[in-house]
């Protein structure tokens, strides 16, 4: 850690497939500065992790050596350095964080943090359970499930602070597969929104989610011959989407306490879809509970160290 107090006690990183955000922290966790790449994992070859992370940091490090606590898709098999998984049921991340242990730069100390698998039924995670070891240290003694809605959405169960279980749906990636490189590219305005359409769509999926295949091309089909507007269809197929994903995901939503970490305009979306659903779930900040996350790891990391 640098002994200049005018430079940063740690550093807060968050490093995905597509971009790299960091935070300036002190020692209590105050935020002093940040900074955001489009250098994700998948642009970098591992020897570009260092140069992407002090092309953004540099400024900011002292003579001495100051820790760095990474989570995300720089802990992958592609990544900068693999950090092992563990395994279900588990507490995230505790006392295991990975080092790097081929640093250039002797003022780098890095540090990620694990993802967490689950090995029947297989499924992984990663960068996700920072996000609910966030929320965990912020709300003290709570039992649940966590709806993480993304790319590739989670549903969590939570348990004396343990990750139980927990189901992984492509959900995010269909909607950008079907919007982009599907015939339905020519009929959805990704702009556009329309409520009413969304919610019919949720309900149509949730109680005949046999059928969305079908579903899907009547959008196609409407556009063609009722001029349907492109936003309605947006949000007609995401409706569509989260509503199937809720019909499979019904024994980890029914009757549970509820949570959803993610950004706010996909969050508001399903919230809307699970109220529908006579079940009301707790929106929280997605970036407020990964800087938590990762200021418990620093924060364990400290103390055991």
């Amino acid at each position: 850690m640098s002994q200049d107090k005018s430079y940063p006690d740690w550093f807060a990183v968050d490093w995905g497939t597509s971009n790299l955000r960091v935070w300036v922290m002190t020692a209590s966790g105050t935020v002093l500065d940040q900074a955001v790449s489009d250098q994700g994992m998948g642009k970098l070859t591992r020897d570009g992790f260092e140069p992407a992370l002090l092309n953004l940091i540099g400024d900011w490090l002292g003579s001495g050596t100051t820790p760095v606590i990474a989570c995300g898709m720089v802990g992958a098999r592609q990544g900068w350095v693999e950090a092992p998984y563990q395994t279900t049921p588990c507490k995230p991340f505790v006392n295991q964080l990975t080092a790097v242990n081929f640093l250039q730069d002797p003022r780098l100390q890095v540090y990620v943090i694990p993802g967490v698998c689950q090995k029947d039924p297989a499924d992984v995670m990663r960068g996700e359970e920072t996000q609910i070891a966030g929320f965990l240290s912020l709300n003290k003694n709570w039992d649940g499930v966590i709806c993480l809605p993304g790319t590739h959405t989670k549903w969590v169960q939570i348990s004396a602070d343990e990750i139980i279980s927990f189901k992984t749906f492509l959900t995010g990636e269909l909607f950008d597969l079907l919007t982009h490189h599907s015939v339905l590219r020519h009929s959805i305005d990704t702009d556009g929104w329309d409520d009413d359409a969304f919610q019919t769509a949720v309900s149509e999926a949730i109680s005949r989610p046999e059928a969305i295949a079908a579903r899907l091309f009547s959008i196609r089909a409407d556009d063609l011959l009722h001029d349907r507007a492109p936003g309605q269809a947006c949000a007609y197929l995401s409706g569509l989407l989260i509503g199937a994903e809720l019909a499979a995901a019904r024994p980890y939503w029914l009757g549970q306490q509820i949570a959803i970490i993610g950004s706010s305009s996909i969050s508001g979306r399903y919230a809307a879809a699970l109220r529908a659903q006579g079940v009301e779930a707790t929106v929280t900040n997605a970036d407020r509970m990964t800087l938590g996350g990762l200021t418990k790891a620093y924060m364990t990391m400290k103390d055991t160290g």
